[in-house]
Formats: structure tokens, sequence, C-alpha cells
């Protein structure tokens, strides 16, 4: 199938042009001003438009069993939305349960992803070690692309990572080529002061961001880097939420150390003030995890992005709806964790960034796409519009505008975070392989039609980072 996307400006690369595309057979064939195209090429006229690659949400949990139950949103409902938001790609999370094979994990969730129809890749989340998880990585990273791996520094008694997992696991990354991935909290403090806050009789969602106070978060995120820098492998923190936290990136990226950091929408525009709702179902509905913060929290964040310090932006997309957050009506430490967003990340980020003049359509493209597609080594078959990448595109009117609403989106659950906001600037095309996923406020997503993205390792880099790292240990004092 060929497509011609004309008289758009194209903005990759943190370049700004207006020009033609030739996409066919999925790729992006000829970039320029006189294209000469076969006459049956389907053809979208982008005039007063931004084409951009499309989005890449790099968090995203579709389907996940947590806290005795399951996502509500799955691979299939959960691309699709993201398609009319204009994501053409998610990289999820292998989650084994304590002592469960990874391998045996890893080929659940693919099959489970095969309804996707968009593109998807993962990050496979170490939660135990031994011998097996040690060979199982190799295999992870040389036969089926995966070059990340998670580790929850939260969640005690179930699949929270503690240092000696974390050190083995993050020395195999390295040697792997490799990057380890973090959830940045402290997950014996979060523990005591969970039990703490419940026997004073604190049970509803009011008491969940009490129980993950911010210094949480930064002494987690503070041992992650401590740890990385040891051994000498790059770390990226995934849902940063705190300026405590982005201090500590911060701190290690002006001291030269390879230091990601992922934000959520999220948490860029929702506060903690959610939390106070004394209707249970709205305040569980906003119950993740790290939760939402201070208005101050969110400014730093924003500044995150504008500096350089944080990268990229995400959605953390965990459905559960009402009903599955009842369980936790008497205790919110049994509240399942997550929200919604991968619908709407690219809207509000583009009302509330570029909009607002706090981000250009440059860094957008950077932090929506781009960015993570060179975090996590596709790039530039992904995040970046020129000849040879993939054609994942989305054109985007920056005069569209709607209301967000429960009642109205993609997304599989009955609560939006992001309810009645006015939002100016959507997708009027997406494209994800070649191939027209979203025109017009029509989805025309075909379940199963996503393809699997093997990410490579990052072998010579890593190698060399090794070597420095090791030349810079202190040797041993013979007595």
């Amino acid at each position: 199938m060929s497509l011609l996307i004309k008289n758009g400006t194209v903005v990759s690369d943190g370049q700004r042009k207006k020009t033609n595309i030739y996409c066919n057979d999925g790729v992006i064939k000829a970039i320029g001003n006189d294209l000469d195209v076969p006459s049956n090429t389907q053809v979208i006229d982008a005039n007063g438009q931004y084409v951009m690659p499309g989005g890449i949400d790099p968090h995203t949990h579709m389907q996940l069993p947590f806290m005795g139950t399951v996502a509500s949103e799955d691979f299939y409902t959960g691309t699709a939305a993201g398609l009319a938001g204009g994501t053409t790609m998610i990289i999820d999370f292998v989650i084994p349960g304590p002592q469960q094979n990874i391998m045996e994990a890893y080929n659940q969730w693919r099959e489970w992803s095969e309804k996707s129809c968009s593109n998807y890749s993962f990050h496979v989340a170490i939660t135990w070690w031994d011998e097996t998880v040690k060979a199982d990585m190799k295999t992870l990273v040389e036969e089926e692309g995966v070059n990340s791996f998670k580790h929850f520094m939260a969640y005690k008694g179930a699949i929270m990572a503690d240092d000696e997992i974390m050190y083995n696991s993050f020395s195999r990354s390295l040697e792997l080529g490799a990057i380890p991935t973090c959830h940045a909290e402290n997950g014996e403090m979060v523990f005591q002061l969970q039990k703490q806050l419940l026997a004073q009789g604190i049970t509803g969602p009011e008491g969940h961001p009490l129980s993950r106070p911010p210094a949480a978060e930064a002494e987690a995120a503070n041992r992650a880097i401590k740890i990385a820098d040891v051994i000498g492998v790059p770390v990226y923190l995934v849902h940063v939420s705190t300026e405590d936290a982005l201090n500590e990136i911060t701190q290690a990226r002006n001291n030269g150390q390879r230091v990601y950091g992922e934000c959520l929408a999220g948490h860029l525009l929702v506060d903690e003030s959610v939390y106070q709702d004394t209707n249970f179902e709205s305040a569980a509905a906003h119950v993740m995890s790290p939760p939402f913060r201070s208005p101050e929290h969110q400014t730093a964040l924003w500044k995150g992005l504008q500096s350089g310090n944080l990268q990229t932006t995400a959605t953390d997309h965990c459905c559960f709806c009402a009903d599955q957050k009842a369980v936790g009506k008497d205790d919110f430490s049994k509240i399942p964790n997550g929200t919604a967003g991968i619908e709407d990340r690219m809207a509000v980020l583009w009302t509330h960034g570029v909009s607002t003049g706090k981000l250009t359509p440059e860094e957008f493209v950077d932090i929506t796409s781009t960015n993570a597609a060179k975090i996590f080594n596709i790039h530039p078959r992904k995040g970046s519009i020129q000849v040879g990448s993939d054609a994942d595109i989305v054109v985007w009117d920056p005069e569209l505008s709607k209301t967000i609403s429960a009642k109205t989106h993609h997304q599989n659950i009955d609560f939006n975070i992001f309810e009645g906001m006015q939002v100016k600037g959507l997708p009027s095309h997406t494209i994800c392989n070649g191939v027209l996923k979203y025109a017009n406020g029509t989805l025309m997503a075909e379940k199963g039609s996503g393809q699997y993205i093997k990410r490579p390792a990052f072998q010579p880099v890593f190698d060399a980072l090794g070597k420095i790292a090791k030349a810079n240990k202190p040797e041993a004092v013979k007595r």
C-alpha cells in the first residue's frame, strides 16, 4: 500500500520543514516537494498541519494481572486507543511473579500481545534472582530483542527487587548491553507507613499519598543511581513524580553519569487534591504509584523536560474500573494501582506544553517519540521521519479541539483522569506501518495488525562504560 502525505510541515529530529512524504510497504521511501508517485497512491493533504513521528509510549501495562485482578484494557483495546491519540508504538512490561520463570512469563505476554493493532515491544521485570534468571536474560537480549529490564523497588512481598537482585541484574545488564529501568520508591518505607496509617484509622484513598511521600521516591532514586554508578551501567527511572527525585537525576547527569528520566502526563497535570474527594470512586480512580503530587512538583517536572534532565513522557497506562477499585473500599493499600492516559497523552502535552510556550513543536516530538526511540535503541527506525524509517506517522492539526471525557474516549475504562479538560491540538490522521489507522475521528484499528519490535543491545557503548567503571574501582590493599 502506498501513501502520500502532502503540504504538511514535517517536524522531526530537531528540524521543521514543509515538504511531502511518500510511504510504501510500511517504510518512508521518499521526502521532497516534487515526488513521482503511482497513480493509485492514497493521498492525505496535511496543509496547515504538522507531520510528526508517531508517538511512542515507553510505559504501559495492558492486560496486567495485578493486586488480585487484571487490568481492564487488553492489547487490542489499549493500542487502538493509542492510535486514536497519535501513539503508534508502546513498550509494555512482562512482570513475572515471585519465582516464576521469566521466559515463561515473557511467552505469556507475547501471546496476549498478538491482539495489538499498533507496534509493541517489552521491558522484562526482574523480580527474583538465580542462575536461570541470569541465563534467560541473555536469551531475551540476544534472541528476543529485549534490551531493558525493569526493577520494582516497591511492592514488598510481591514483585519488589531488593539491592541484591538489583546489583546482580544491573551487572548482567551491563554484560549484555541492556539498560536497567527502575520504579523508584522505597518499598520498606511504604510498607511500614501503610501499616501505621491503617492502625491510625486512615483507610480511605487519602492514605495512599501519605504512605508514599516524596522522600520515599528520592531515596530509591538515589540508591538506584548509585548502584548503577558503581557498576558502570546507564539507568532509566520511570514515572519520576517529584522534584526530589529529579534533583537526584540532575546531579548525577551533571557529574557525567548516564541517567535518564521519564515523567507521566498525569503527574504533570493532576495534583494530589484528587485524593481528598469525598466520593470514594473518584478518589480511588486516581490511586496509582507514585501518587499525584502537589503543584510545586508539577512545576519542577515541566522544568525537567525543558532542561533535558527528563527525556521522555509516558502514561503508565494501567486501567482498573470502579468495581475493581472497590476491593480497597476499607483499606487503601488494597486499591489496585493504575490510571489510564494513552489516548490523551499527546493532546494534553501539546495543549499545556506547546500551546503555553513551555515546549517547542520540536521538543514535543522529542519527548513523545524520538527520545524514547533513541534511549531504547530503535532510532531512526522509529521516532524519526527520514527515508528508510518505518512509516509510523501522526498528522497533527493544531486547530482541532475537544473536551476529554470517559463517555467518548476509546480507552476501556469508566474513568478519565483528565475528565472535562479542553484540549486544542489533536491528530487528524495516524499512520502505523504505512497503513492509515485513524482518520478524522474514525478509528480503523484491525486486531492483530501490530508488529513486535525487537530492540538491539547496546554492546559497543556498554563495553566501554564497563571498562571505565572497572578502571575507576580502587584495588584491594594487600596486607
